[in-house]
């Protein structure tokens, strides 16, 4: 399969997502609690309808790549090619009408992220790369469709950086006070986001983007549009973050170090 065959296909697998979801956003969609007695972890029938149509048409094209998702079983999940998905990812923000959400596609190849795409079909913007470069299309204001490339902004210290994170209230006590040590120390802490925060990190806007209890289908098809656009993405002991955990993202590798050291102790 072709360079080209291949972004086709990612492109067409993010438009039937957004076909299905977008019907549903901002509109009194039902939701379900998938954690109850936990904390609030919402599902829609818009996750799962969108979710199942891109393993369809997975299996249909790839069926001996396996497939990891957020509302359905893993399938073949040791294939060398693995698809990551997750159909909505932010659905706490799709359930409030606000734009901060996305359905992310990600492909690994023998574990490791080799292909990943932000879809946002409300604001139709798809940030995607591939480890080596990195991606923004949209419309400018002339509704004229534009593509740039994507690139981190520098960022000598902590107290120069933009801080992001979805919620506080998603780290346990021990990772919040850890948590906090770093966002004392920077110029500007904002919260919310989800995968967004990771693309606006990609796009030179923020430095820093730190999360705990992260899934697979959460970062992993986020990591080559990170390091694509020149950035590094580790877990908060610098160990592979394609597995989800506690996660740091910088634009700059020396806020990323800075930050790492006040995580752990270092």
């Amino acid at each position: 399969m072709t360079t080209v065959d291949f972004e086709s296909f990612v492109s067409d697998l993010a438009k039937a997502a957004g076909d299905i979801i977008l019907p549903f956003f901002r509109t009194r969609v039902a939701t379900q609690d998938k954690a109850i007695g936990a904390a609030f972890d919402p599902v829609t029938e818009a996750d799962r309808a969108a979710e199942m149509v891109m393993r369809r048409m997975i299996l249909d094209t790839f069926p001996a790549h396996g497939i990891v998702g957020e509302e359905f079983p893993d399938h073949q999940s040791d294939a060398d090619y693995v698809w990551v998905l997750d159909p909505i990812d932010g659905t706490k923000s799709f359930i409030s009408g606000l734009p901060l959400w996305g359905t992310l596609i990600g492909l690994e190849h023998h574990g490791q992220p080799a292909y990943g795409m932000m879809s946002q079909p409300f604001t139709r913007e798809r940030f995607f790369g591939d480890g080596g470069r990195a991606t923004w299309s949209g419309h400018n204001s002339h509704d004229t469709p534009i593509t740039q490339h994507l690139t981190t902004r520098t960022c000598a210290s902590l107290v120069e950086a933009t801080l992001l994170t979805t919620s506080p209230l998603l780290m346990s006590e021990e990772e919040h006070a850890l948590y906090q040590r770093v966002e004392r120390e920077v110029q500007l802490p904002r919260f919310g986001g989800d995968c967004y925060a990771y693309c606006m990190l990609a796009a030179g806007h923020v430095d820093l983007v730190i999360e705990a209890g992260l899934k697979p289908y959460d970062i992993a098809p986020l990591i080559p549009i990170i390091e694509g656009a020149g950035g590094v993405v580790t877990t908060w002991d610098g160990g592979n973050a394609a597995k989800g955990g506690r996660i740091i993202a910088a634009g700059d590798p020396r806020v990323h170090e800075a930050a790492l050291s006040l995580l752990t102790d270092r």
